[in-house]
């Protein structure tokens, strides 16, 4: 009989979703950076374990927003709770509970959500998880709390049983060996923004986006593609080209290896970069990420 279980991962930036989700599906769906607000769009993961499949919901880190996208990333974190079975707050256990976090917490309390905890990172010694476990149990007296390393992978085997285990009676939604429901397009898009996270570090401004405009499939089964990296800044266009378009160059490389490697086929990537002013006050500018107008 087959089971199915839907669940979103939630919690600040930089705690582990994206990481979580990948582990969890057994192979690179969700970005993954050193950088904050790299997810922007609920991500979607699709494992099938046996009889019980898993649909998987990675979302932006919840923030205090200023930006018209920023607060469309965070409404987008909050609304994927709603119609989940099963909602994980994932934790960073190497740091204290800040303020914003028990917000986080007293928000929760007040939803009527299948709730568990995750503390992430425990292969770092730290301090501070007894105090976080303690605020927890303080205010959720039977919280589910599961200690968890996404790098090591400790207890996440563990994590997985419990998952199957509330899953209910129901057909799959999607075939067995699918993996994602999003457009190839769109991943494309994520694979080149990823590359530009980890290529240009400290000098990446965090106000671009990328469009993939053009997919062409040939008759030699490779692909063509042409994306858009907008920017809001001349000085941001420069950063991206560097001297004598060879950033662009090395970025483009490497995400077009990323790509044949996700898309199991020969990519011909080609990159474009256009100045928009206050590209992310624009509510169209959304459409492609999958966000709602605020």
């Amino acid at each position: 009989m087959q089971k199915t279980i839907s669940l979103c991962i939630i919690g600040k930036p930089n705690a582990g979703k994206s990481s979580l989700l990948n582990k969890l599906i057994g192979q690179k769906i969700s970005i993954v950076t050193n950088k904050v607000q790299t997810t922007r769009s609920i991500i979607t993961g699709i494992v099938t374990i046996k009889d019980t499949q898993l649909i998987i919901l990675d979302t932006p880190g919840i923030f205090e927003p200023k930006k018209q996208l920023e607060k469309a990333m965070v409404r987008c974190a909050w609304s994927s709770l709603h119609g989940v079975d099963l909602v994980l707050l994932i934790i960073d256990s190497t740091k204290p509970i800040d303020q914003f976090t028990l917000q986080i917490l007293k928000k929760l309390q007040t939803l009527k959500i299948n709730l568990i905890f995750l503390l992430n990172k425990i292969d770092i010694p730290s301090q501070y998880t007894e105090e976080i476990e303690n605020i927890i149990r303080s205010q959720f007296i039977d919280a589910n709390i599961f200690k968890i390393s996404v790098l090591n992978g400790e207890n996440i085997n563990n994590l997985l049983n419990y998952i199957q285990s509330q899953a209910e009676l129901s057909p799959w939604l999607y075939e067995e060996d699918d993996v994602t429901n999003l457009p190839m397009r769109f991943l494309a898009a994520e694979i080149t923004r990823e590359q530009l996270f980890l290529n240009l570090h400290q000098e990446l401004p965090y106000n671009l986006t990328v469009q993939t405009e053009m997919w062409q499939e040939n008759n030699d089964k490779s692909i063509k593609i042409h994306q858009v990296i907008v920017v809001s800044k001349n000085s941001y266009k420069t950063i991206i080209l560097g001297n004598n378009g060879c950033k662009i160059k090395e970025i483009g490389s490497k995400a077009r290896i990323e790509m044949q490697l996700a898309f199991d086929c020969k990519i011909h990537l080609f990159l474009f970069v256009k100045v928009r002013e206050l590209w992310e006050n624009d509510p169209h500018s959304y459409s492609h990420m999958r966000l709602k107008q605020v």
